[in-house]
């Protein structure tokens, strides 16, 4: 039994969104996560998937998606990327499948750790500091908060935390996430939404106690990452 993370699947299975137009190295990416994954998960394994799965406008589509998530061998944990529109009440997510598991102000638990999260958001900060985005990252943390204080309240003390955004800026500055993270005394966030160039400078490694690991499918040439054997 390990645990993996993946995220940024970016499928696209009901939709013409050839990935490619990001870079050669999407061509066909698809096929390549699939055998990666095949090649490396077994059903008792679970991976982490923080957020941007599918391109699917809305569930009628995303189901597509879903079910080829779910044909993969292995349980799996999921927080809401930016692309996610498919994602509806979380009620309805989580009684889809049984080895699927969506978080949104819940967690779940792996062996002796909670799996909390949330999808995070763009940091308030320069240009970026507008009320539309303080108002999203507002509630963002809200629902970080939330995550983490059902699994403390149930007596957690190895917390593992999903993200979709980065929990800093490009400067790398403190924020109210990296705050949270400290004061909750987590010990490995994950994260994706990161492509391209932003990728040659991260955010990642042991950073004052909490091991920051980034897990965009094409930073990790789209083959999922041990984070817990």
């Amino acid at each position: 039994m390990a645990l993996y993370a993946l995220s940024d699947l970016h499928l696209s299975l009901s939709a013409d969104k050839p990935m490619d137009i990001f870079g050669e190295n999407w061509r066909d990416h698809d096929e390549k996560i699939k055998n990666n994954w095949i090649n490396k998960i077994k059903e008792e394994d679970t991976i982490l998937i923080a957020g941007d799965i599918s391109w699917s406008m809305n569930m009628e589509e995303g189901i597509k998606e879903l079910q080829w998530v779910n044909d993969l061998p292995g349980r799996k944990i999921f927080v809401k990327g930016n692309h996610d529109y498919w994602w509806t009440g979380i009620t309805k997510l989580n009684n889809l499948y049984d080895h699927m598991n969506f978080i949104q102000n819940n967690y779940f638990i792996y062996e002796d750790y909670a799996i909390c999260g949330t999808r995070g958001w763009i940091i308030p900060y320069g240009d970026n500091s507008t009320e539309h985005n303080k108002k999203i990252y507002n509630r963002e943390l809200i629902r970080l908060k939330l995550s983490l204080d059902s699994a403390k309240k149930n007596g957690f003390k190895k917390i593992i935390v999903m993200l979709h955004y980065p929990p800093t800026n490009d400067k790398f500055q403190n924020t109210e996430i990296i705050d949270m993270l400290k004061e909750y005394e987590v010990e490995k966030v994950v994260y994706g939404h990161l492509h391209g160039p932003s990728l040659k400078r991260l955010f990642q490694g042991n950073i004052d106690g909490i091991e920051y690991i980034v897990t965009s499918a094409d930073y990790l040439d789209f083959n999922p990452i041990k984070i817990l054997d």
